[in-house]
């Protein structure tokens, strides 16, 4: 069977930049520009995550620092409106924070991250300690892995699984990710079982199936009939 897939904790960065409630305004300015990043967990006691500060939940200090706006843009806006009075990182962080569990599969953090329109999401244990940070691009790590790496794997966990009988005449092919097998086999119905564990490889981008089916002609004896 094919291995299992990569989680959350192989592909996390553990050194993560933080703020606690109290921090202010400025100060996680400053903490953003120093350390290059658009959004940091907030922390509380012992390194529980209560929320997470972003770059968007600054800028309406500056939005609405002129106060053109209407009291109808106000009143539509509210939530963003509080944001421009608040000083500290309890006041202007978005809670709950979107969080994932160290275990999680990469699958499962990349569903999360879409459905809730997030870039990153700290990583917590079961009582909400924070662990580490997961991004968007930590969760593409996976297609780093080299054709050869996937190819290997493919022969040694999904062809050699699924046609141990015919694994030597099933040909393996990956470019660039893309996985393309060929050859035949006896059982038809095994074709999408195939494509689906191969899909299940990690770092495979897509599979191209060319594989036949049926009972193959018998070779015709030599000689004299």
């Amino acid at each position: 069977m094919p291995e299992t897939p990569h989680i959350v904790s192989d592909v996390m960065t553990q050194t993560v930049v933080a703020v606690g409630r109290d921090a202010p305004f400025k100060e996680i300015v400053r903490t953003m520009e120093q350390w290059s990043v658009s959004a940091m967990p907030v922390l509380e006691g012992e390194g529980r995550v209560v929320g997470v500060v972003s770059e968007a939940d600054l800028l309406p200090k500056e939005e609405f620092r002129e106060g053109e706006q209407s009291m109808y843009e106000q009143r539509e806006r509210l939530p963003d409106v509080a944001k421009a009075g608040a000083t500290t990182a309890g006041e202007l962080m978005s809670a709950p924070a979107v969080t994932v569990r160290p275990d999680a599969t990469l699958a499962q953090a990349a569903r999360i991250m879409a459905v809730r329109h997030v870039k990153r999401l700290p990583v917590v244990d079961d009582i909400g300690m924070l662990q580490g940070i997961v991004s968007r691009a930590d969760l593409l790590k996976v297609f780093l892995r080299s054709d050869d790496d996937i190819e290997e794997e493919v022969r040694r966990t999904v062809v050699s699984y699924l046609f141990p009988a015919f694994s030597h005449a099933i040909h393996v092919n990956v470019d660039e990710g893309v996985v393309t097998l060929r050859g035949h086999i006896q059982d038809t119905s095994l074709i999408s079982v195939a494509v689906r564990l191969v899909r299940a490889v990690e770092g495979v981008v897509d599979v191209e199936p060319h594989l036949t089916g049926g009972s193959a002609t018998p070779a015709r004896p030599d000689g004299p009939r």
